[in-house]
C-alpha cells in the first residue's frame, strides 16, 4: 500500500468463528469418514442406476472458446489446479487469463495483460467493487465461482450491453432461475479436502412449485499457509464464507420476479503485502424482473436493481507479528468501505432477420475510510472508532443498443454502441505524511465529468467448404479512470496537481479476428487481436528514501496477441487437447515494453474416459519473460525483473459412483517444482524478502472432492 493509505484503526480482531487454526485434523477425519460412508452407502443401494446421468465424471483443466469471442463454462464442475476459492483463481482455467499473485487466495485477474476495470466483471448483472486502495480486496475476491451456474467471458470491446469499461473483456457470473412444474426440491452439495489444511464445503438447495421458488447457497473455504516446492512455508492462509438467499416468483412460464440477498466475510494472509486482510464483509441485495413473449416485435423486457457493500479491514497484527522495526514495525490497521448502487433496464425487439437489444443503465458508488488514535511509542491509545470520512464518489449513466442482423443463412453482422456520462468527486480536504506534515488538497471538492462513446462492429461467416465459422470485429471503448487510478497514487509535492485532475480517460481501439472449427474427432479455435490504446493509464513506482512513491501517467500503447486451442479424440476412450496464449504490448510514448504482460503459456492435456470414470494429465508450460518495464505497472504490482520459465505437471481423476455422487481427486505440481509466476507481488520485507523476490507457488498439493446431488 502507498504511504498515504496507511491509517491506524483500533479494532478487535474477527471473532473466533473466523480464526485460522494451525491444524484442522478433526475436520479432515470427519470429512474422510463422511466420504467413505456416502460412497459405500451409495454403491450398495444404487449400484446399477446409471440411466439419468446428472454429474459428469470429469475435472476441468482448460476451457475452450465455444463461439466467436465467447467462452461459456459451468463453474460448479471441479477444476485443476485445486478447485478455486475465488473468481480470479477460477478464470485462470481460460486461455489468456492470468493473475497477480500474492498469497494463497484473492488474486487479481489479468486478461491479455490488461488489469483492473479494463475487465468488466458482473455477478447477476451487478457490480461488486472492492474498497482497498491497493486492491487487497479485488472485486473477484468477493465472488465464489461455485455459487453460480454459468460463467461467460466476452473477449475484447465486442459488447456494449453490460456497462462501461470492459475494453479487455466482459466477465459474467450468472445464476439461472429455478423452474418447478410441481412441488419439489433439490440439494447439491460438495466437500473438499487438500494439502495444507484446505477444507471447503458448500450447499446449493432449492424448493418450489410452478408459482415460485426459494434457493439457498452457502459455502466456506479455509486453508493454512502452503509450502512451496522447496518446502518453505508461505504466508498465505485464509478463511472465508458466503451465503445467499434467492426468492423467485414465477406466476407463469414467461414471467420472473426474483429477490436476492447475500452476506459474507473472511480473512486472508498475503506474503506480498505489508498488511493482511482481517475482514472482507459483504452485503448484497438484488432485484430482477423478466417478461418474455410480449408480442410479435417486442419479445422481452428485463430490469435489474442491485446494491453491494464491502467493509474491508487491513492490519499487520491479526495474522502476523509486527516486525518492530521500520515504518510497518508497530501495529497498524486501515478500515475502508465501498457502497455501490446500480440498475439496468433493457428490451429485446425482433423483426424478421433483425434482433435489437437496447436500454439504459446507471451506477453510483462512494468510498470511505476511518482511523483511530495511535501512538508510535505505546501503540493504540484509544479503542474508540472514529467517524467515517468520505473521500470519493462516482456516477455513471449510460444508454446502449446492440443489433444482430442475420444477413443470410451463413452471414451475421453484429453492431453495438453506447454513450456514458461519467463523473467523480474528490472529497479529500488535506494530505498528511507519516511524519505528521499536512497540506491542503488542491483538488478538494472538485468534480470532473466526461461523456464517453463506445461502439463495435463484427462480421461472422459460416464457411461452406469446411465446418467452420470465421469472424472479424472492430471495437472502440472509452473508459473513465477508476478509483484506484484517481485516488491511490502517492500525493505529489505541496500544492501540485494530483492524479484526480490530470489522468485522462483511456481509449482502446481493437481489431479481433478468429475462427471456430469442429468436425468429427477434431475441434479447434483461434482468436487474435491487435489494438491501439491512447492515454493508457500507467503506474510508475519511484524509490524515495525508505519508501516507494507512485504516480499515474497517460501514455500511448500498442497491443497484440491471441489464443488458440484444439482437442482431438484419438479413440473412443482417449482424448488430447492443447492451448496456447500470447500477449504483447509496447509503450509507444517511451519506446519500451509495456509492464505486467504475462509470458507465452501453453497447456497440454491427455484424458482417458471409460464409463463412469476418467483420468487426465495436465502439463502447463510457461516461457520466461524478458520484455519488462522495470518500476512500472498497476496499482497492485510492478515489473521488478525478468522471470524464469517453468513447466508444471499435474494429474487428476474422477469417478461417478451413481447418479447422485461423484468423486474427484488430483495431485497438482506432481514433481514438487519450485516456481513463481511472472505477475507477482514482491515479497513483504516483514518476512525477510528482498524487494525483487517473487513469491513461490504451492509445491506438491493433494486434494479430493465429493459432489452430491439429491
Amino acid at each position: 500500500m502507498s504511504k498515504n493509505t496507511l491509517v491506524c484503526l483500533a479494532r478487535p480482531r474477527l471473532s473466533a468463528t473466523f480464526a485460522l487454526q494451525p491444524s484442522r485434523l478433526h475436520w479432515r477425519l470427519a470429512h474422510l469418514a463422511l466420504l467413505g460412508s456416502l460412497a459405500s452407502n451409495a454403491m450398495a443401494t444404487e449400484a446399477h442406476q446409471h440411466q439419468s446421468i446428472e454429474l459428469t465424471p470429469m475435472v476441468i483443466t482448460g476451457v475452450a472458446q465455444q463461439s466467436p469471442l465467447t467462452v461459456v463454462t459451468d463453474p460448479k464442475i471441479p477444476r485443476q489446479p485445486v478447485p478455486a476459492s475465488d473468481a480470479g483463481d477460477y478464470l485462470q482455467t481460460i486461455p489468456g487469463f492470468s493473475a497477480v499473485r500474492g498469497g494463497g487466495s484473492n488474486s487479481d485477474p489479468v486478461f491479455r495483460g490488461m488489469f483492473g476495470s479494463r475487465l468488466n466483471m458482473l455477478t447477476n448483472g451487478g457490480v461488486m467493487l472492492g474498497a482497498c486502495p491497493s486492491r487487497m480486496d479485488s472485486p473477484s475476491s468477493y465472488i465464489t465461482p461455485q455459487s453460480y451456474d454459468r460463467l461467460t467471458v466476452i473477449k475484447g470491446p465486442q459488447t456494449v450491453l453490460w456497462g462501461p469499461g470492459g475494453s479487455a473483456a466482459t466477465i459474467l457470473f450468472e445464476r439461472e432461475p429455478e423452474r418447478f412444474s410441481e412441488l419439489g426440491g433439490r440439494i447439491d452439495a460438495s466437500l473438499l479436502i487438500g494439502s495444507d489444511g484446505r477444507f471447503d464445503r458448500s450447499v446449493d438447495a432449492a424448493a418450489g412449485n410452478d408459482q415460485g421458488y426459494v434457493r439457498l447457497l452457502a459455502n466456506r473455504s479455509d486453508s493454512d499457509d502452503y509450502s512451496d516446492g522447496n518446502g518453505d512455508r508461505i504466508h498465505s492462509q485464509w478463511d472465508k464464507w458466503s451465503s445467499d438467499l434467492v426468492i423467485g416468483w414465477t406466476p407463469d412460464a414467461d414471467t420472473l420476479l426474483e429477490l436476492t440477498a447475500g452476506v459474507g466475510d473472511g480473512e486472508a494472509a498475503y506474503a506480498g503485502r505489508g498488511m493482511d486482510g482481517s475482514q472482507f464483509e459483504r452485503e448484497s441485495l438484488g432485484l430482477r424482473f423478466e417478461r418474455e413473449n410480449l408480442g410479435q416485435v417486442l419479445q422481452k423486457i428485463e430490469a435489474r436493481l442491485y446494491y453491494n457493500y464491502a467493509d474491508h479491514v487491513m492490519d499487520n497484527f491479526s495474522l502476523r507479528r509486527p516486525s518492530g522495526t521500520g515504518m510497518m514495525g508497530n501495529p497498524m490497521a486501515s478500515n475502508v468501505d465501498r457502497r455501490t448502487l446500480g440498475g439496468r433496464v433493457a428490451g429485446t425487439w425482433v423483426w424478421d432477420a433483425y434482433e435489437l437489444v437496447a436500454g439504459v443503465d446507471a451506477q453510483t458508488n462512494e468510498h470511505r475510510k476511518r482511523s483511530s488514535t495511535f501512538s508510535m511509542m505505546t501503540g493504540y491509545t484509544s479503542h474508540e472508532r472514529a467517524s467515517w470520512s468520505k473521500d470519493a464518489d462516482f456516477h455513471n449513466y449510460g444508454t446502449f443498443a446492440e443489433l444482430t442482423w442475420n444477413a443470410a443463412a451463413d452471414d451475421r453482422v453484429i453492431a453495438g454502441a453506447r454513450l456514458d456520462r461519467a463523473s467523480a468527486k474528490d472529497y479529500r480536504q488535506r494530505f498528511t505524511t507519516t511524519m505528521g506534515g499536512s497540506w491542503v488538497n488542491p483538488s478538494a471538492d472538485h468534480e470532473r465529468n466526461d461523456t464517453l462513446p463506445s461502439a463495435f462492429l463484427r462480421y461472422e461467416h459460416d464457411l461452406n467448404d469446411i465446418p467452420a465459422t470465421a469472424y472479424i470485429g472492430l471495437g472502440h471503448a472509452q473508459r473513465f479512470p477508476d478509483y484506484w487510478e484517481l485516488f491511490s497514487a502517492s500525493t505529489g509535492p505541496v500544492g501540485s496537481s494530483q492524479a484526480f485532475e490530470t489522468v485522462k480517460p483511456e481509449k482502446t481501439t481493437q481489431l479481433d479476428v478468429g475462427i471456430q472449427y469442429e468436425e468429427g474427432p477434431l475441434a479447434a479455435w483461434a482468436s487474435g487481436y491487435v489494438g491501439q490504446v491512447r492515454d493508457y493509464i500507467l503506474f510508475n513506482y519511484v524509490p524515495t528514501g525508505m519508501m516507494t512513491s507512485t504516480s499515474v501517467d497517460n501514455i500511448d500503447a500498442r497491443i497484440m496477441g491471441g489464443e488458440l486451442g484444439a482437442s482431438y479424440r484419438l479413440s473412443a476412450n482417449w482424448k488430447t487437447d492443447a492451448s496456447l496464449a500470447y500477449a504483447w504490448g509496447k509503450n509507444r510514448s517511451d519506446d519500451r515494453p509495456m509492464p505486467q504482460i504475462p509470458p507465452l503459456e501453453g497447456r497440454l492435456g491427455l484424458t482417458y474416459e471409460q464409463g463412469d470414470w476418467s483420468a487426465a494429465g495436465l502439463w502447463r508450460l510457461v516461457a520466461r519473460q524478458t520484455r519488462i518495464a522495470e518500476g512500472q505497472g498497476n496499482v497492485t504490482s510492478k515489473d521488478f525483473g525478468d522471470s524464469a520459465g517453468f513447466g508444471v505437471f499435474s494429474l487428476n481423476g474422477a469417478y461417478r459412483v451413481n447418479t447422485r455422487y461423484r468423486l474427484s481427486t488430483g495431485i497438482d505440481n506432481l514433481l514438487d517444482k519450485s516456481y513463481s509466476e511472472h505477475l507477482n507481488q514482491a515479497g513483504s520485507a516483514g518476512f525477510g524478502y528482498a524487494a525483487d523476490t517473487r513469491i513461490n507457488e504451492p509445491g506438491r498439493t493433494y486434494w479430493a472432492r465429493v459432489d452430491m446431488s439429491f
